[in-house]
């Protein structure tokens, strides 16, 4: 992606657009519009070989509802400068404290934020209370050095989803709200809802790129279908469809040589396991009133180990500025001891891949299996479901003969990996993508074919 440009701010001239000498040769036509997301005003634009900023005078500043100075990018279509893009963060949980305006989440959406600049954007955070339908304005949470502001600006170029949750997400007043921008004002939307794991697990299985990566999954199982699959496998794992950071997990182990079965499971802050003499007294005491309905049942996978410890990996793939899926993050989970996962609540502990493989061939030749599952699924899952996917967070595995396997493909992966040191790096790449991935989709809708200036 080219440079972005410096947007400044001038009291010196009315009804000008200042811009740097180089532009000259790239700009087509008689430009007589400025144009920032749904506005747009009348303009002069004149050219300096002093510098490399570009200078917009107060009134047209003004006319736009600019937010601030700021990186951007110029767009040009036909008679009009457009710029910016401005890209909206969609979300809820807001709160009415100044120094915390979406709660616990306020820190995750600054540091979204603190990176702007640097792709060539404005953006902000924005609810569905926060938008003026009469107006065309959106009163968003904007973040500066100077803290959190909430500035009045157009509506959205783009909009990224951030809901918290599937159950905001099916709120009908959050999908009226979704649905306007999209039908009404054709606003490009991108990673629009949570995945269902029986229902992805199905899209994958229809294509034969996918396919060798998923383990033997049922929805809703039976006793005598549980009872299959422990005879093949000797361990399985019940899922809820829509659970997450591991709640409601079971492991059930069929041991070798006795009848007994063994359920391992988180109990609050706790793992349990607990023996039974047959399983149909497991289910009836650990999952009772027809519960087994609710969930998925999957094949349990032998993985590569570390310290005694099963391994997995979070693989991020993102959306770049070109509009193609790249790795982001590789990070390795290690389970805590006697754990039915790798999450962190349990025990589980955040690595780096070369502190569980090292620095040699191994962890190469890991590293590439892991990266092109991730890709091809991603490609898989862009094809299979609706809207725009921009993001998707892995959970991978390597058994102990190096198979990658897919436990679960999330839409709006959790960034709980990025608490170790050293994936600060990766932490600022996946917060980036997403908004250099915005600015392509700005991009193509302002202009097609386009030519993207800055």
């Amino acid at each position: 992606m080219n440079q972005p440009l410096k947007l400044r701010k001038t009291e010196q001239t009315t009804g000008i657009v200042e811009l740097p000498g180089f532009y000259r040769q790239q700009m087509t036509g008689n430009i007589s519009w400025l144009a920032f997301s749904t506005r747009r005003t009348p303009c002069r634009v004149v050219f300096s070989d002093f510098g490399e900023d570009a200078h917009i005078s107060e009134d047209l500043w003004e006319a736009l509802h600019l937010p601030h100075e700021e990186n951007i990018h110029l767009f040009c279509r036909e008679n009009t400068l457009h710029i910016g893009p401005l890209i909206g963060i969609f979300t809820a949980g807001f709160t009415d404290y100044k120094l915390r305006p979406i709660g616990e989440r306020t820190q995750l959406f600054a540091k979204f934020l603190s990176v702007a600049d640097q792709v060539g954007a404005f953006c902000f955070v924005f609810g569905r209370h926060h938008i003026n339908w009469e107006e065309g304005t959106v009163n968003g949470f904007f973040y500066q050095e100077e803290g959190w502001q909430q500035i009045t600006v157009p509506f959205p170029d783009v909009i990224y989803d951030r809901l918290p949750n599937r159950r905001t997400e099916r709120l009908t007043r959050f999908q009226s709200a979704k649905q306007q921008l999209q039908d009404d004002y054709l606003i490009p939307w991108f990673n629009p809802g949570f995945f269902d794991k029986w229902h992805m697990h199905q899209l994958l299985q229809t294509d034969d790129r996918s396919l060798p990566y998923l383990p033997e999954t049922t929805s809703n199982p039976s006793l005598e279908t549980l009872k299959g699959m422990l005879e093949t496998h000797n361990h399985i794992y019940l899922k809820p469809t829509e659970g997450s950071l591991g709640l409601g997990i079971h492991q059930i182990i069929k041991h070798k040589d006795r009848k007994s079965y063994y359920c391992r499971f988180h109990d609050g802050n706790q793992t349990r396991l607990r023996r039974f003499d047959t399983l149909e007294a497991l289910i009836h005491q650990q999952l009772p009133d027809d519960r087994l309905k609710y969930l998925l049942a999957q094949e349990g996978i032998k993985l590569m180990q570390w310290q005694n410890r099963p391994v997995d990996f979070r693989v991020h793939t993102n959306k770049n500025e070109n509009g193609e899926w790249v790795v982001s993050t590789v990070a390795a989970k290690a389970a805590g001891h006697g754990s039915v996962t790798t999450h962190i609540k349990y025990g589980g502990q955040v690595k780096t891949i070369e502190e569980i493989l090292g620095q040699g061939l191994r962890k190469e030749t890991a590293l590439n299996k892991l990266k092109e599952a991730a890709l091809t699924i991603s490609s898989v899952i862009e094809e299979k479901v609706e809207g725009t996917v921009g993001e998707i967070g892995f959970d991978l595995g390597l058994d102990q003969h190096g198979r990658v396997w897919l436990f679960e493909a999330n839409a709006k992966p959790g960034r709980h990996i990025f608490v170790h040191p050293k994936l600060k790096d990766a932490d600022e790449q996946s917060r980036k993508l997403p908004l250099a991935f915005a600015v392509y989709l700005a991009r193509n809708a302002i202009i097609q074919p386009a030519v993207l200036y800055a």
